[in-house]
């Protein structure tokens, strides 16, 4: 496979990762993907939410969580207390209901902050990725397997893929703040 395919399956890797962290970030609204970071003790083991639950959002500011064993749903509730998301979680029987609180301004903008941050972490991997790149590209150069115009076309279009995935970086984490901002 070509240095320039792997470099960009690499970039779209970062930005599936910058996406899967902007999930759990919260906002003012219920999201699922904000419990995705959340294990839970059950059957003697640490097991993901996600897989012992199904979450859904019945109303904009709730979140409702129903186990697929009911004698799970108090160990549930206790997990996510733990996980210092928050929220108070409210145990209904076999299923775990969430009230999401609205969020004040300092919370919003310490969310925009993390928002930022994970951003930044993204263009830092995609740039990372390049220095990869053109390091391997200049490498076969000096190896002999390469000659001087392809190397200079190949590091032409690392950086165009550099460019491209930075930008949609910097759509993607626009658009959660914005989601973050709004009231």
């Amino acid at each position: 496979m070509s240095t320039v395919k792997q470099t960009k399956e690499k970039m779209e890797a970062a930005l599936e990762h910058l996406k899967n962290d902007l999930n759990s970030i919260r906002t003012g609204q219920a999201n699922p993907g904000m419990l995705d970071g959340i294990t839970v003790e059950v059957y003697g083991s640490q097991m993901r939410l996600r897989d012992i639950a199904t979450i859904n959002s019945p109303e904009a500011r709730q979140l409702l969580i129903t186990p697929f064993d009911a004698g799970t749903a108090g160990a549930i509730g206790k997990s996510i207390e733990r996980a210092n998301l928050g929220f108070m979680p409210i145990v209904d029987g076999n299923a775990v209901r969430i009230k999401i609180p609205p969020m004040d301004e300092s919370l919003r903008k310490e969310m925009a902050k993390l928002c930022h941050k994970k951003q930044e972490e993204a263009k830092v991997a995609i740039r990372n990725h390049r220095r990869d790149a053109n390091d391997l590209v200049r490498k076969q150069k000096a190896a002999g397997e390469l000659p001087e115009d392809q190397m200079k076309k190949q590091e032409k279009e690392i950086q165009e893929l550099t460019d491209k995935y930075c930008k949609l970086a910097d759509e993607i984490a626009a658009k959660k703040e914005k989601e973050i901002s709004t009231i």
